[in-house]
């Protein structure tokens, strides 16, 4: 016989107020999101008559169709919007590279000088060079003003590097010596046994990556100086710091209309992508974290 164990009513409550608790935060999130697309359709007067709304009264595509004007904003819109999404992609697979590549050869107990290796990589997450050597060091190596600039000097994470080696060194090590005793080398090995093994994990920080670049503004606003090479962070950042009487000159949209129109775009690659590897997120980050 099966014997159900009856729920005392500490267990009722404590649900209760973990499903208050987490209801809350949900719409402490949600509800921001909402009013910034609410926003983006809404008239001048609205935004300034209504401090906080989910539904405009009268929607308005005014702001959009500013965006999107190949005479206007049109052309720098869609330029920023083209190099971040290459640096996105391009700055992604560098990552991805670097990041499974030392942590596939740290995961390697035969491998000489690992624990040296590793001493000079958890220094790196302790201690950093700072912002004006790092960008001597560039500017120095003629990355200055280059899309390289934006991708090379932070090709890898130490701490996403340490949780991938983990994941690698919780891999049957059966799998492995079987290939070895077909033949297959080390390198074989690593695409043909571990990569395919390790698809949560890649799921999960190529994301990461990927996500970190398209939000990043900092290192364009350092090291980019031409203006066709801004990205769209440094595009929307310009569009924020902007006068406002300068916005809303003649019939040009308001200016804080025009912001979150141009917020909900730029929000709008991240959301088409998040859905297909969030599912990889539990997997991914906790396997790679508890073995090894």
């Amino acid at each position: 016989m099966i014997s159900i164990k009856r729920r005392s009513l500490g267990d009722f409550i404590g649900d209760i107020v973990i499903y208050a608790v987490m209801t809350i935060l949900a719409l402490l999130m949600v509800i921001p999101f909402i009013y910034v697309i609410a926003a983006s359709f809404a008239k001048e007067s609205e935004i300034q008559t209504r401090p906080l709304f989910l539904w405009p009264e009268q929607p308005t595509l005014a702001a959009y169709k500013k965006v999107f004007d190949m005479n206007d904003m049109g052309p720098t819109v869609f330029r920023s919007l083209g190099v971040s999404i290459g640096v996105t992609l391009v700055g992604t697979l560098v990552n991805m590279l670097f990041t499974t590549t030392m942590a596939y050869g740290l995961s390697r107990k035969d491998l000489v000088g690992k624990g040296p290796i590793l001493k000079m990589v958890m220094f790196t997450m302790v201690f950093s060079g700072g912002m004006i050597p790092t960008f001597l060091v560039v500017r120095a190596l003629g990355m200055y003003d280059t899309f390289a600039a934006l991708i090379l000097p932070g090709a890898i994470s130490a701490y996403n590097m340490l949780i991938v080696r983990n994941f690698f060194m919780g891999l049957p090590i059966e799998l492995e010596e079987a290939a070895a005793i077909d033949g297959c080398s080390e390198i074989g090995i690593f695409f043909k046994i571990a990569l395919p093994l390790s698809m949560p994990v890649i799921a999960t920080f190529s994301l990461f990556y990927g996500v970190g670049h398209w939000n990043d503004y900092m290192a364009s606003l350092i090291y980019i100086d031409d203006q066709k090479k801004y990205p769209f962070t440094l595009v929307l950042r310009s569009l924020v710091m902007q006068n406002a009487e300068e916005m809303t000159e003649g019939e040009l949209p308001p200016s804080d209309t025009l912001k979150m129109a141009v917020i909900v775009i730029g929000t709008i690659p991240i959301l088409c992508v998040y859905p297909f590897l969030q599912k990889h997120f539990a997997a991914g980050t906790m396997v790679g974290a508890v073995k090894g």
